[in-house]
């Protein structure tokens, strides 16, 4: 985005109209300088005023309020503020001239890397979208943003109170200046590179799936709306390469989100799409990122040249890393995904050891890049939604992001093999403990503690299966549900006394059983013969009265009698997993 061209004040820099708030831990945007200060900046001079003071060490806590530590005396700002603010008129000279003659502080940055930083590496521009931070609230940016109605597909909340699975495609389009030599001349677009990224509930942990793009399966019929609001239906088609569930055949992200669930059984709540323009900015407006080679590297195709060891990347140098299939072992896309995984790990480390964001240029360039080059659904379409969904998934912590790939085996119905399908076996073991919300990572102790006592409730006597009485609800998205679940709890599970109360007032994503204290010994029972997690049990307060039944309310993790809720409790052997903040060789 050229600044100069979307109603930027004379010679001002963007950048330097904004100040760091160390109440909140976020800059702050002063417009004019001549003429005073933005809303923002005046209510948090008010504050001050009123004898406020942030802990210059320590930053605000989580939710807004000041910390307990050390009290500060100045308000950080942005280098070169000071001398302009001390010379302002309008009530805001003596304040100025007093916090001149103080002497400057470290802003509080701790804080801003854990929500903004460790987005950096899921992907290029998921990190971008964090790493706006409070800079995306600025309006010049929210106009470079595009978003893409795709109708009923999706969450239309910013966040939601589960665990959240956001879609990220990078697309194989060609447009822009020097992307001629990449991708299919004509072409609308493939899913070139998908990751499917699940954060968990607890925010503790999150798992970045890798999907192949050669993956055979079925792209599901789908419904997309035109820019006059006029909807088409797609048929869907069976046996497809799974980078065709864009672009083609007039299909748009929302069909992408919908081959996705098809698969796993993991609904998206949203979309973040790029193209090639965004590896090249991108890594250029964070400096280049470092990268390893175990052996050297030159392939003519990709034109990617690299010495054995270290390097750094940026530009159109990343984005030939990113895309060869020559290069590494042997020369397959799933070879490429490791590749990729390794770089968006490094993305990471790269973004957290860097200046970028105490930098307010090099955070405004990174900015103008990201919302460039991003296209999402319309539920997060502007800047204050893309900020909010950042800051919530900016809760993790970068050790307990997972990198893997989507398990697979050659596809056996092609006597020489070139696509996969996914591992029948793996491949569901892994989609239900993301289901599930089952972290593949260790978290810390405090909250494996808090998990600890709601798996404890698993632990116990358990009822006979005469004595457990429940009454089966439908939340989920399988119709007959109820019937067929106490039907197979009756005849196969010997729990007569269940009953088939149809459908739940409202559908619920997650399954849930709730029981009387005195009913813990049937609640466990029935945990077991369904397979419930420790999450779904929704234990009273007050013991049942005579026979009253338990509740249990099938959501859409449900997915048919007989079938475990809950996936394994580890994840399934063979399957290769790396973390954010560990540095690898690609091969």
């Amino acid at each position: 985005m050229d600044a100069q061209s979307r109603g930027r004040a004379d010679d001002i820099d963007p950048a330097d109209q904004w100040v760091l708030n160390p109440h909140t831990g976020n800059y702050e945007l002063r417009l004019d300088q001549s003429a005073g200060e933005s809303p923002v900046a005046a209510r948090t001079a008010t504050a001050e005023d009123s004898g406020r003071r942030g802990d210059t060490r320590t930053g605000a806590t989580r939710d807004g309020r000041e910390g307990s530590g050390r009290r500060g005396t100045n308000s950080p700002e942005v280098p070169g503020q000071r001398s302009r603010r001390a010379s302002q008129s309008g009530g805001r000279g003596a304040e100025a001239t007093a916090t001149a003659g103080r002497r400057k502080r470290k802003a509080p940055k701790a804080r801003r890397k854990k929500a903004l930083m460790w987005t950096g590496g899921v992907t290029a521009f998921l990190v971008a979208t964090t790493a706006v931070g409070a800079y995306i609230l600025y309006e010049k940016l929210n106009g470079n943003i595009d978003a893409i109605d795709i109708g009923d597909q999706g969450n239309k909340n910013v966040v939601s109170d589960g665990p959240m699975n956001i879609l990220i495609i990078g697309t194989d389009k060609r447009t822009g200046k020097g992307n001629e030599g990449y991708g299919d001349k004509g072409s609308a677009g493939h899913a070139d590179t998908t990751i499917l990224f699940h954060v968990s509930e607890d925010r503790t942990n999150a798992t970045a799936m890798s999907i192949p793009r050669d993956l055979k399966t079925e792209i599901p019929e789908c419904e997309t709306k035109g820019p006059d609001g006029t909807s088409t239906t797609i048929p869907g088609t069976p046996d497809e390469r799974f980078n065709t569930s864009l672009g083609q055949s007039g299909r748009n992200p929302g069909c992408t989100m919908k081959t996705v669930e098809n698969i796993t059984g993991l609904k998206p709540d949203h979309f973040m799409m790029v193209d090639f323009n965004a590896v090249k900015d991108l890594t250029a407006a964070v400096g280049g990122v470092e990268v390893c080679m175990a052996k050297p590297v030159d392939d003519p195709k990709s034109h990617l040249k690299l010495p054995q060891g270290e390097s750094k990347v940026q530009g159109e140098m990343a984005l030939a890393l990113l895309r060869t299939r020559d290069s590494f072992g042997n020369r397959s896309d799933l070879d490429r995904i490791k590749v990729q995984q390794q770089f968006l790990a490094s993305m990471i480390r790269e973004m957290k050891s860097s200046d970028t964001l105490t930098n307010p240029k090099k955070l405004y360039t990174l900015a103008d890049a990201a919302t460039n080059a991003l296209t999402v659904d319309t539920a997060i379409g502007d800047a204050k939604k893309l900020m909010t969904l950042a800051q919530e998934i900016g809760k993790v912590d970068t050790k307990n992001i997972t990198f893997l790939t989507m398990p697979v085996i050659d596809n056996p119905a092609e006597p020489k093999p070139i696509t996969v399908v996914v591992d029948p076996v793996k491949g569901e073991q892994l989609f239900a403990m993301l289901r599930s919300d089952t972290s593949l990572t260790e978290v810390k102790q405090k909250e494996k503690a808090a998990k600890g006592k709601q798996a404890a409730l698993l632990k116990g006597p358990k009822a006979a299966p005469a004595d457990v009485r429940v009454d089966v609800l439908n939340g989920g998205e399988i119709a007959g549900a109820a019937g067929a679940t106490v039907t197979w709890l009756q005849n196969q599970q010997g729990v007569l006394k269940s009953t088939n109360k149809a459908n739940a007032p409202e559908k619920t994503k997650k399954t849930t059983l709730e029981y009387a204290p005195d009913q813990a010994d049937q609640a466990r029972a029935l945990a077991e013969m369904m397979g419930l997690p420790a999450s779904a049990m929704k234990p009273g307060t007050a013991d049942a009265e005579g026979l009253e039944a338990m509740v249990l309310t099938l959501g859409a993790d449900f997915k048919g009698a007989g079938i475990p809720i809950t996936g394994p409790a580890k994840i399934p052997a063979d399957v290769e997993k790396s973390s954010a903040d560990k540095a690898v060789c690609a091969k």
